[in-house]
């Protein structure tokens, strides 16, 4: 574990424990807040929204990394020049303030907070807050976790199970989504990555397809790699963590018979 900059070194706070603190205080700052006046601004088109209240929660995360660890490097997705995923960075976060940010302004529901933790290009541990069920998804080195409870996946087959998917992908047959999902029993479509996580990680969903940025899906790829899950591109490879790409995570043992429908 890394050194803490701020503690003792015989205080027991792990660099997971002082994360999942940092983020349950962000989720608690956004439930108290809920019904507060929102500063909606657009990014790139007009279902591409970012709110104060994404910036705020941002900064609160930032602060507290660069406190306890001055010099660690951050991807954050409201920052405006961001700086590339690199293998070489010794120590790399990786966070996304309010994943689902439109069902936040609308909904008051089905949103999340995500931070991941990578050391030279390997995820060490990922953090996902279901922030209005209080559903805390995680994992150490070994095992992942909702809250306290152990997760395990269970083997299921396609055609017993829901997908979890992007909108656009599958009503567009992008990547051979629509072909794929008329092997199994339906589809369900959230608008948080974090959320269709949260569903993955329970088993609610037997895959999650989507397009996606890398703070979309660092922290749910680290933690769903723990009970059996990898983490691929349509096209079969790994993710770049540089750029929008079609990626889903699914269980190892059933990547082959996905790729029979998907494609690049």
């Amino acid at each position: 574990m890394k050194e803490n900059y701020n503690y003792p070194l015989d205080l027991s706070w792990s660099t997971t424990e002082l994360a999942k603190d940092w983020v349950r205080d962000a989720g608690n700052f956004l439930k108290e807040n809920i019904s507060s006046p929102l500063e909606i601004t657009e990014k790139t088109r007009y279902d591409d929204l970012v709110t104060n209240f994404d910036k705020e929660v941002q900064e609160q995360l930032v602060s507290n990394i660069l406190h306890h660890f001055p010099e660690d490097k951050i991807l954050a997705e409201e920052d405006d020049e961001k700086i590339k995923f690199d293998p070489e960075i010794p120590h790399l976060w990786i966070l996304d303030p309010i994943d689902g940010t439109t069902n936040f302004i609308v909904q008051k529901d089905n949103f999340a907070i995500m931070l991941a933790y990578y050391e030279f290009g390997v995820g060490k541990f990922g953090l996902i807050l279901d922030v209005m069920k209080d559903k805390l998804y995680w994992c150490d080195s070994h095992k992942a976790f909702c809250n306290q409870k152990e997760l395990e996946s269970k083997k299921m087959s396609l055609d017993k199970s829901l997908l979890g998917v992007n909108s656009y992908m599958y009503r567009t047959n992008s990547g051979g989504l629509l072909d794929l999902s008329h092997q199994t029993l339906g589809v369900r479509i959230i608008g948080s990555a974090g959320i269709s996580y949260g569903q993955l990680l329970e088993g609610k969903i037997l895959g999650y397809f989507s397009n996606l940025q890398p703070w979309d899906y660092a922290a749910g790829s680290i933690i769903a790699e723990k009970i059996g899950f990898v983490t691929l591109t349509t096209s079969g490879e790994k993710p770049r963590f540089n750029c929008r790409e079609q990626v889903f995570t699914a269980p190892a043992y059933l990547v082959s018979e996905i790729q029979k429908y998907i494609k690049s």
